[in-house]
């Protein structure tokens, strides 16, 4: 069973959106049959069982091994992951695109560049999958808790300067053989557990959509 898995395939992501196969997909972190799932959920066997070869169907779920009962063969089954993300690539057409309006202050553009991110780590995830190979990746998250906006203003301003800096150092366009990695920095303040409203301080650092905090978390990702 993977960590973690990505859902690309818009029929996937409807599926797994289904309120019982998602109550089943939890269920499955532990392996079980028909009968089993349906003692522990409470729902109907016959109906736990048309949901498990959908989800079947579209590889969120496989058959662990099939036990004999007498006259009767019961399948076990598992989730294939621990958890899933929907990739954006299963929205087509609406999903995200950081390119059509990049503004460092304006979180909408930060989401929509954690949305590319997804989708990106996620198709290459897929890839390595099928090869057989591993993904190389690094990130970094971290808390800081600014006294002011001036200082959260002078941190970013820092930390641009700072990856500017790196790229430009390592970054070669002309090497044999080199392959083009993405870094993506970002700012935000973690949502209040009460209130999901951001803190408004005000301040050169606030964008269109009031996203200045007093809590940002800082995350880098770079892609093979």
């Amino acid at each position: 069973m993977l960590d973690i898995a990505v859902i690309e395939e818009p029929a996937a992501a409807e599926s797994s959106l289904d309120p019982i196969r998602s109550r089943i997909l939890a269920a499955l972190a532990e392996p079980g049959s028909a009968a089993m799932l349906a003692g522990r959920l409470g729902l109907p066997r016959q109906k736990v069982n048309y949901h498990l070869k959908e989800l079947e169907r579209h590889g969120l779920v496989e058959l662990a091994e099939e036990r004999r009962k007498g006259n009767v063969t019961e399948r076990v089954y598992r989730a294939t992951a621990a958890s899933y993300v929907i990739s954006p690539s299963a929205l087509a057409a609406v999903g995200p695109d950081p390119s059509r309006s990049p503004d460092q202050l304006s979180a909408r553009w930060l989401l929509a560049l954690g949305a590319r991110l997804v989708q990106e780590v996620g198709s290459l995830l897929t890839g390595a999958a099928q090869a057989g190979r591993r993904v190389a990746s690094f990130g970094i998250d971290a808390e800081v808790r600014f006294a002011s906006a001036a200082d959260r203003t002078a941190f970013a301003d820092e930390l641009a300067q700072a990856v500017a800096t790196l790229a430009s150092r390592y970054h070669d366009e002309s090497a044999p053989g080199g392959r083009t990695h993405r870094v993506v920095v970002g700012i935000h303040q973690i949502p209040d557990t009460h209130s999901a409203v951001p803190e408004h301080q005000g301040g050169p650092q606030q964008g269109p959509e009031g996203t200045q905090g007093h809590e940002p978390e800082a995350q880098q990702e770079n892609r093979r």
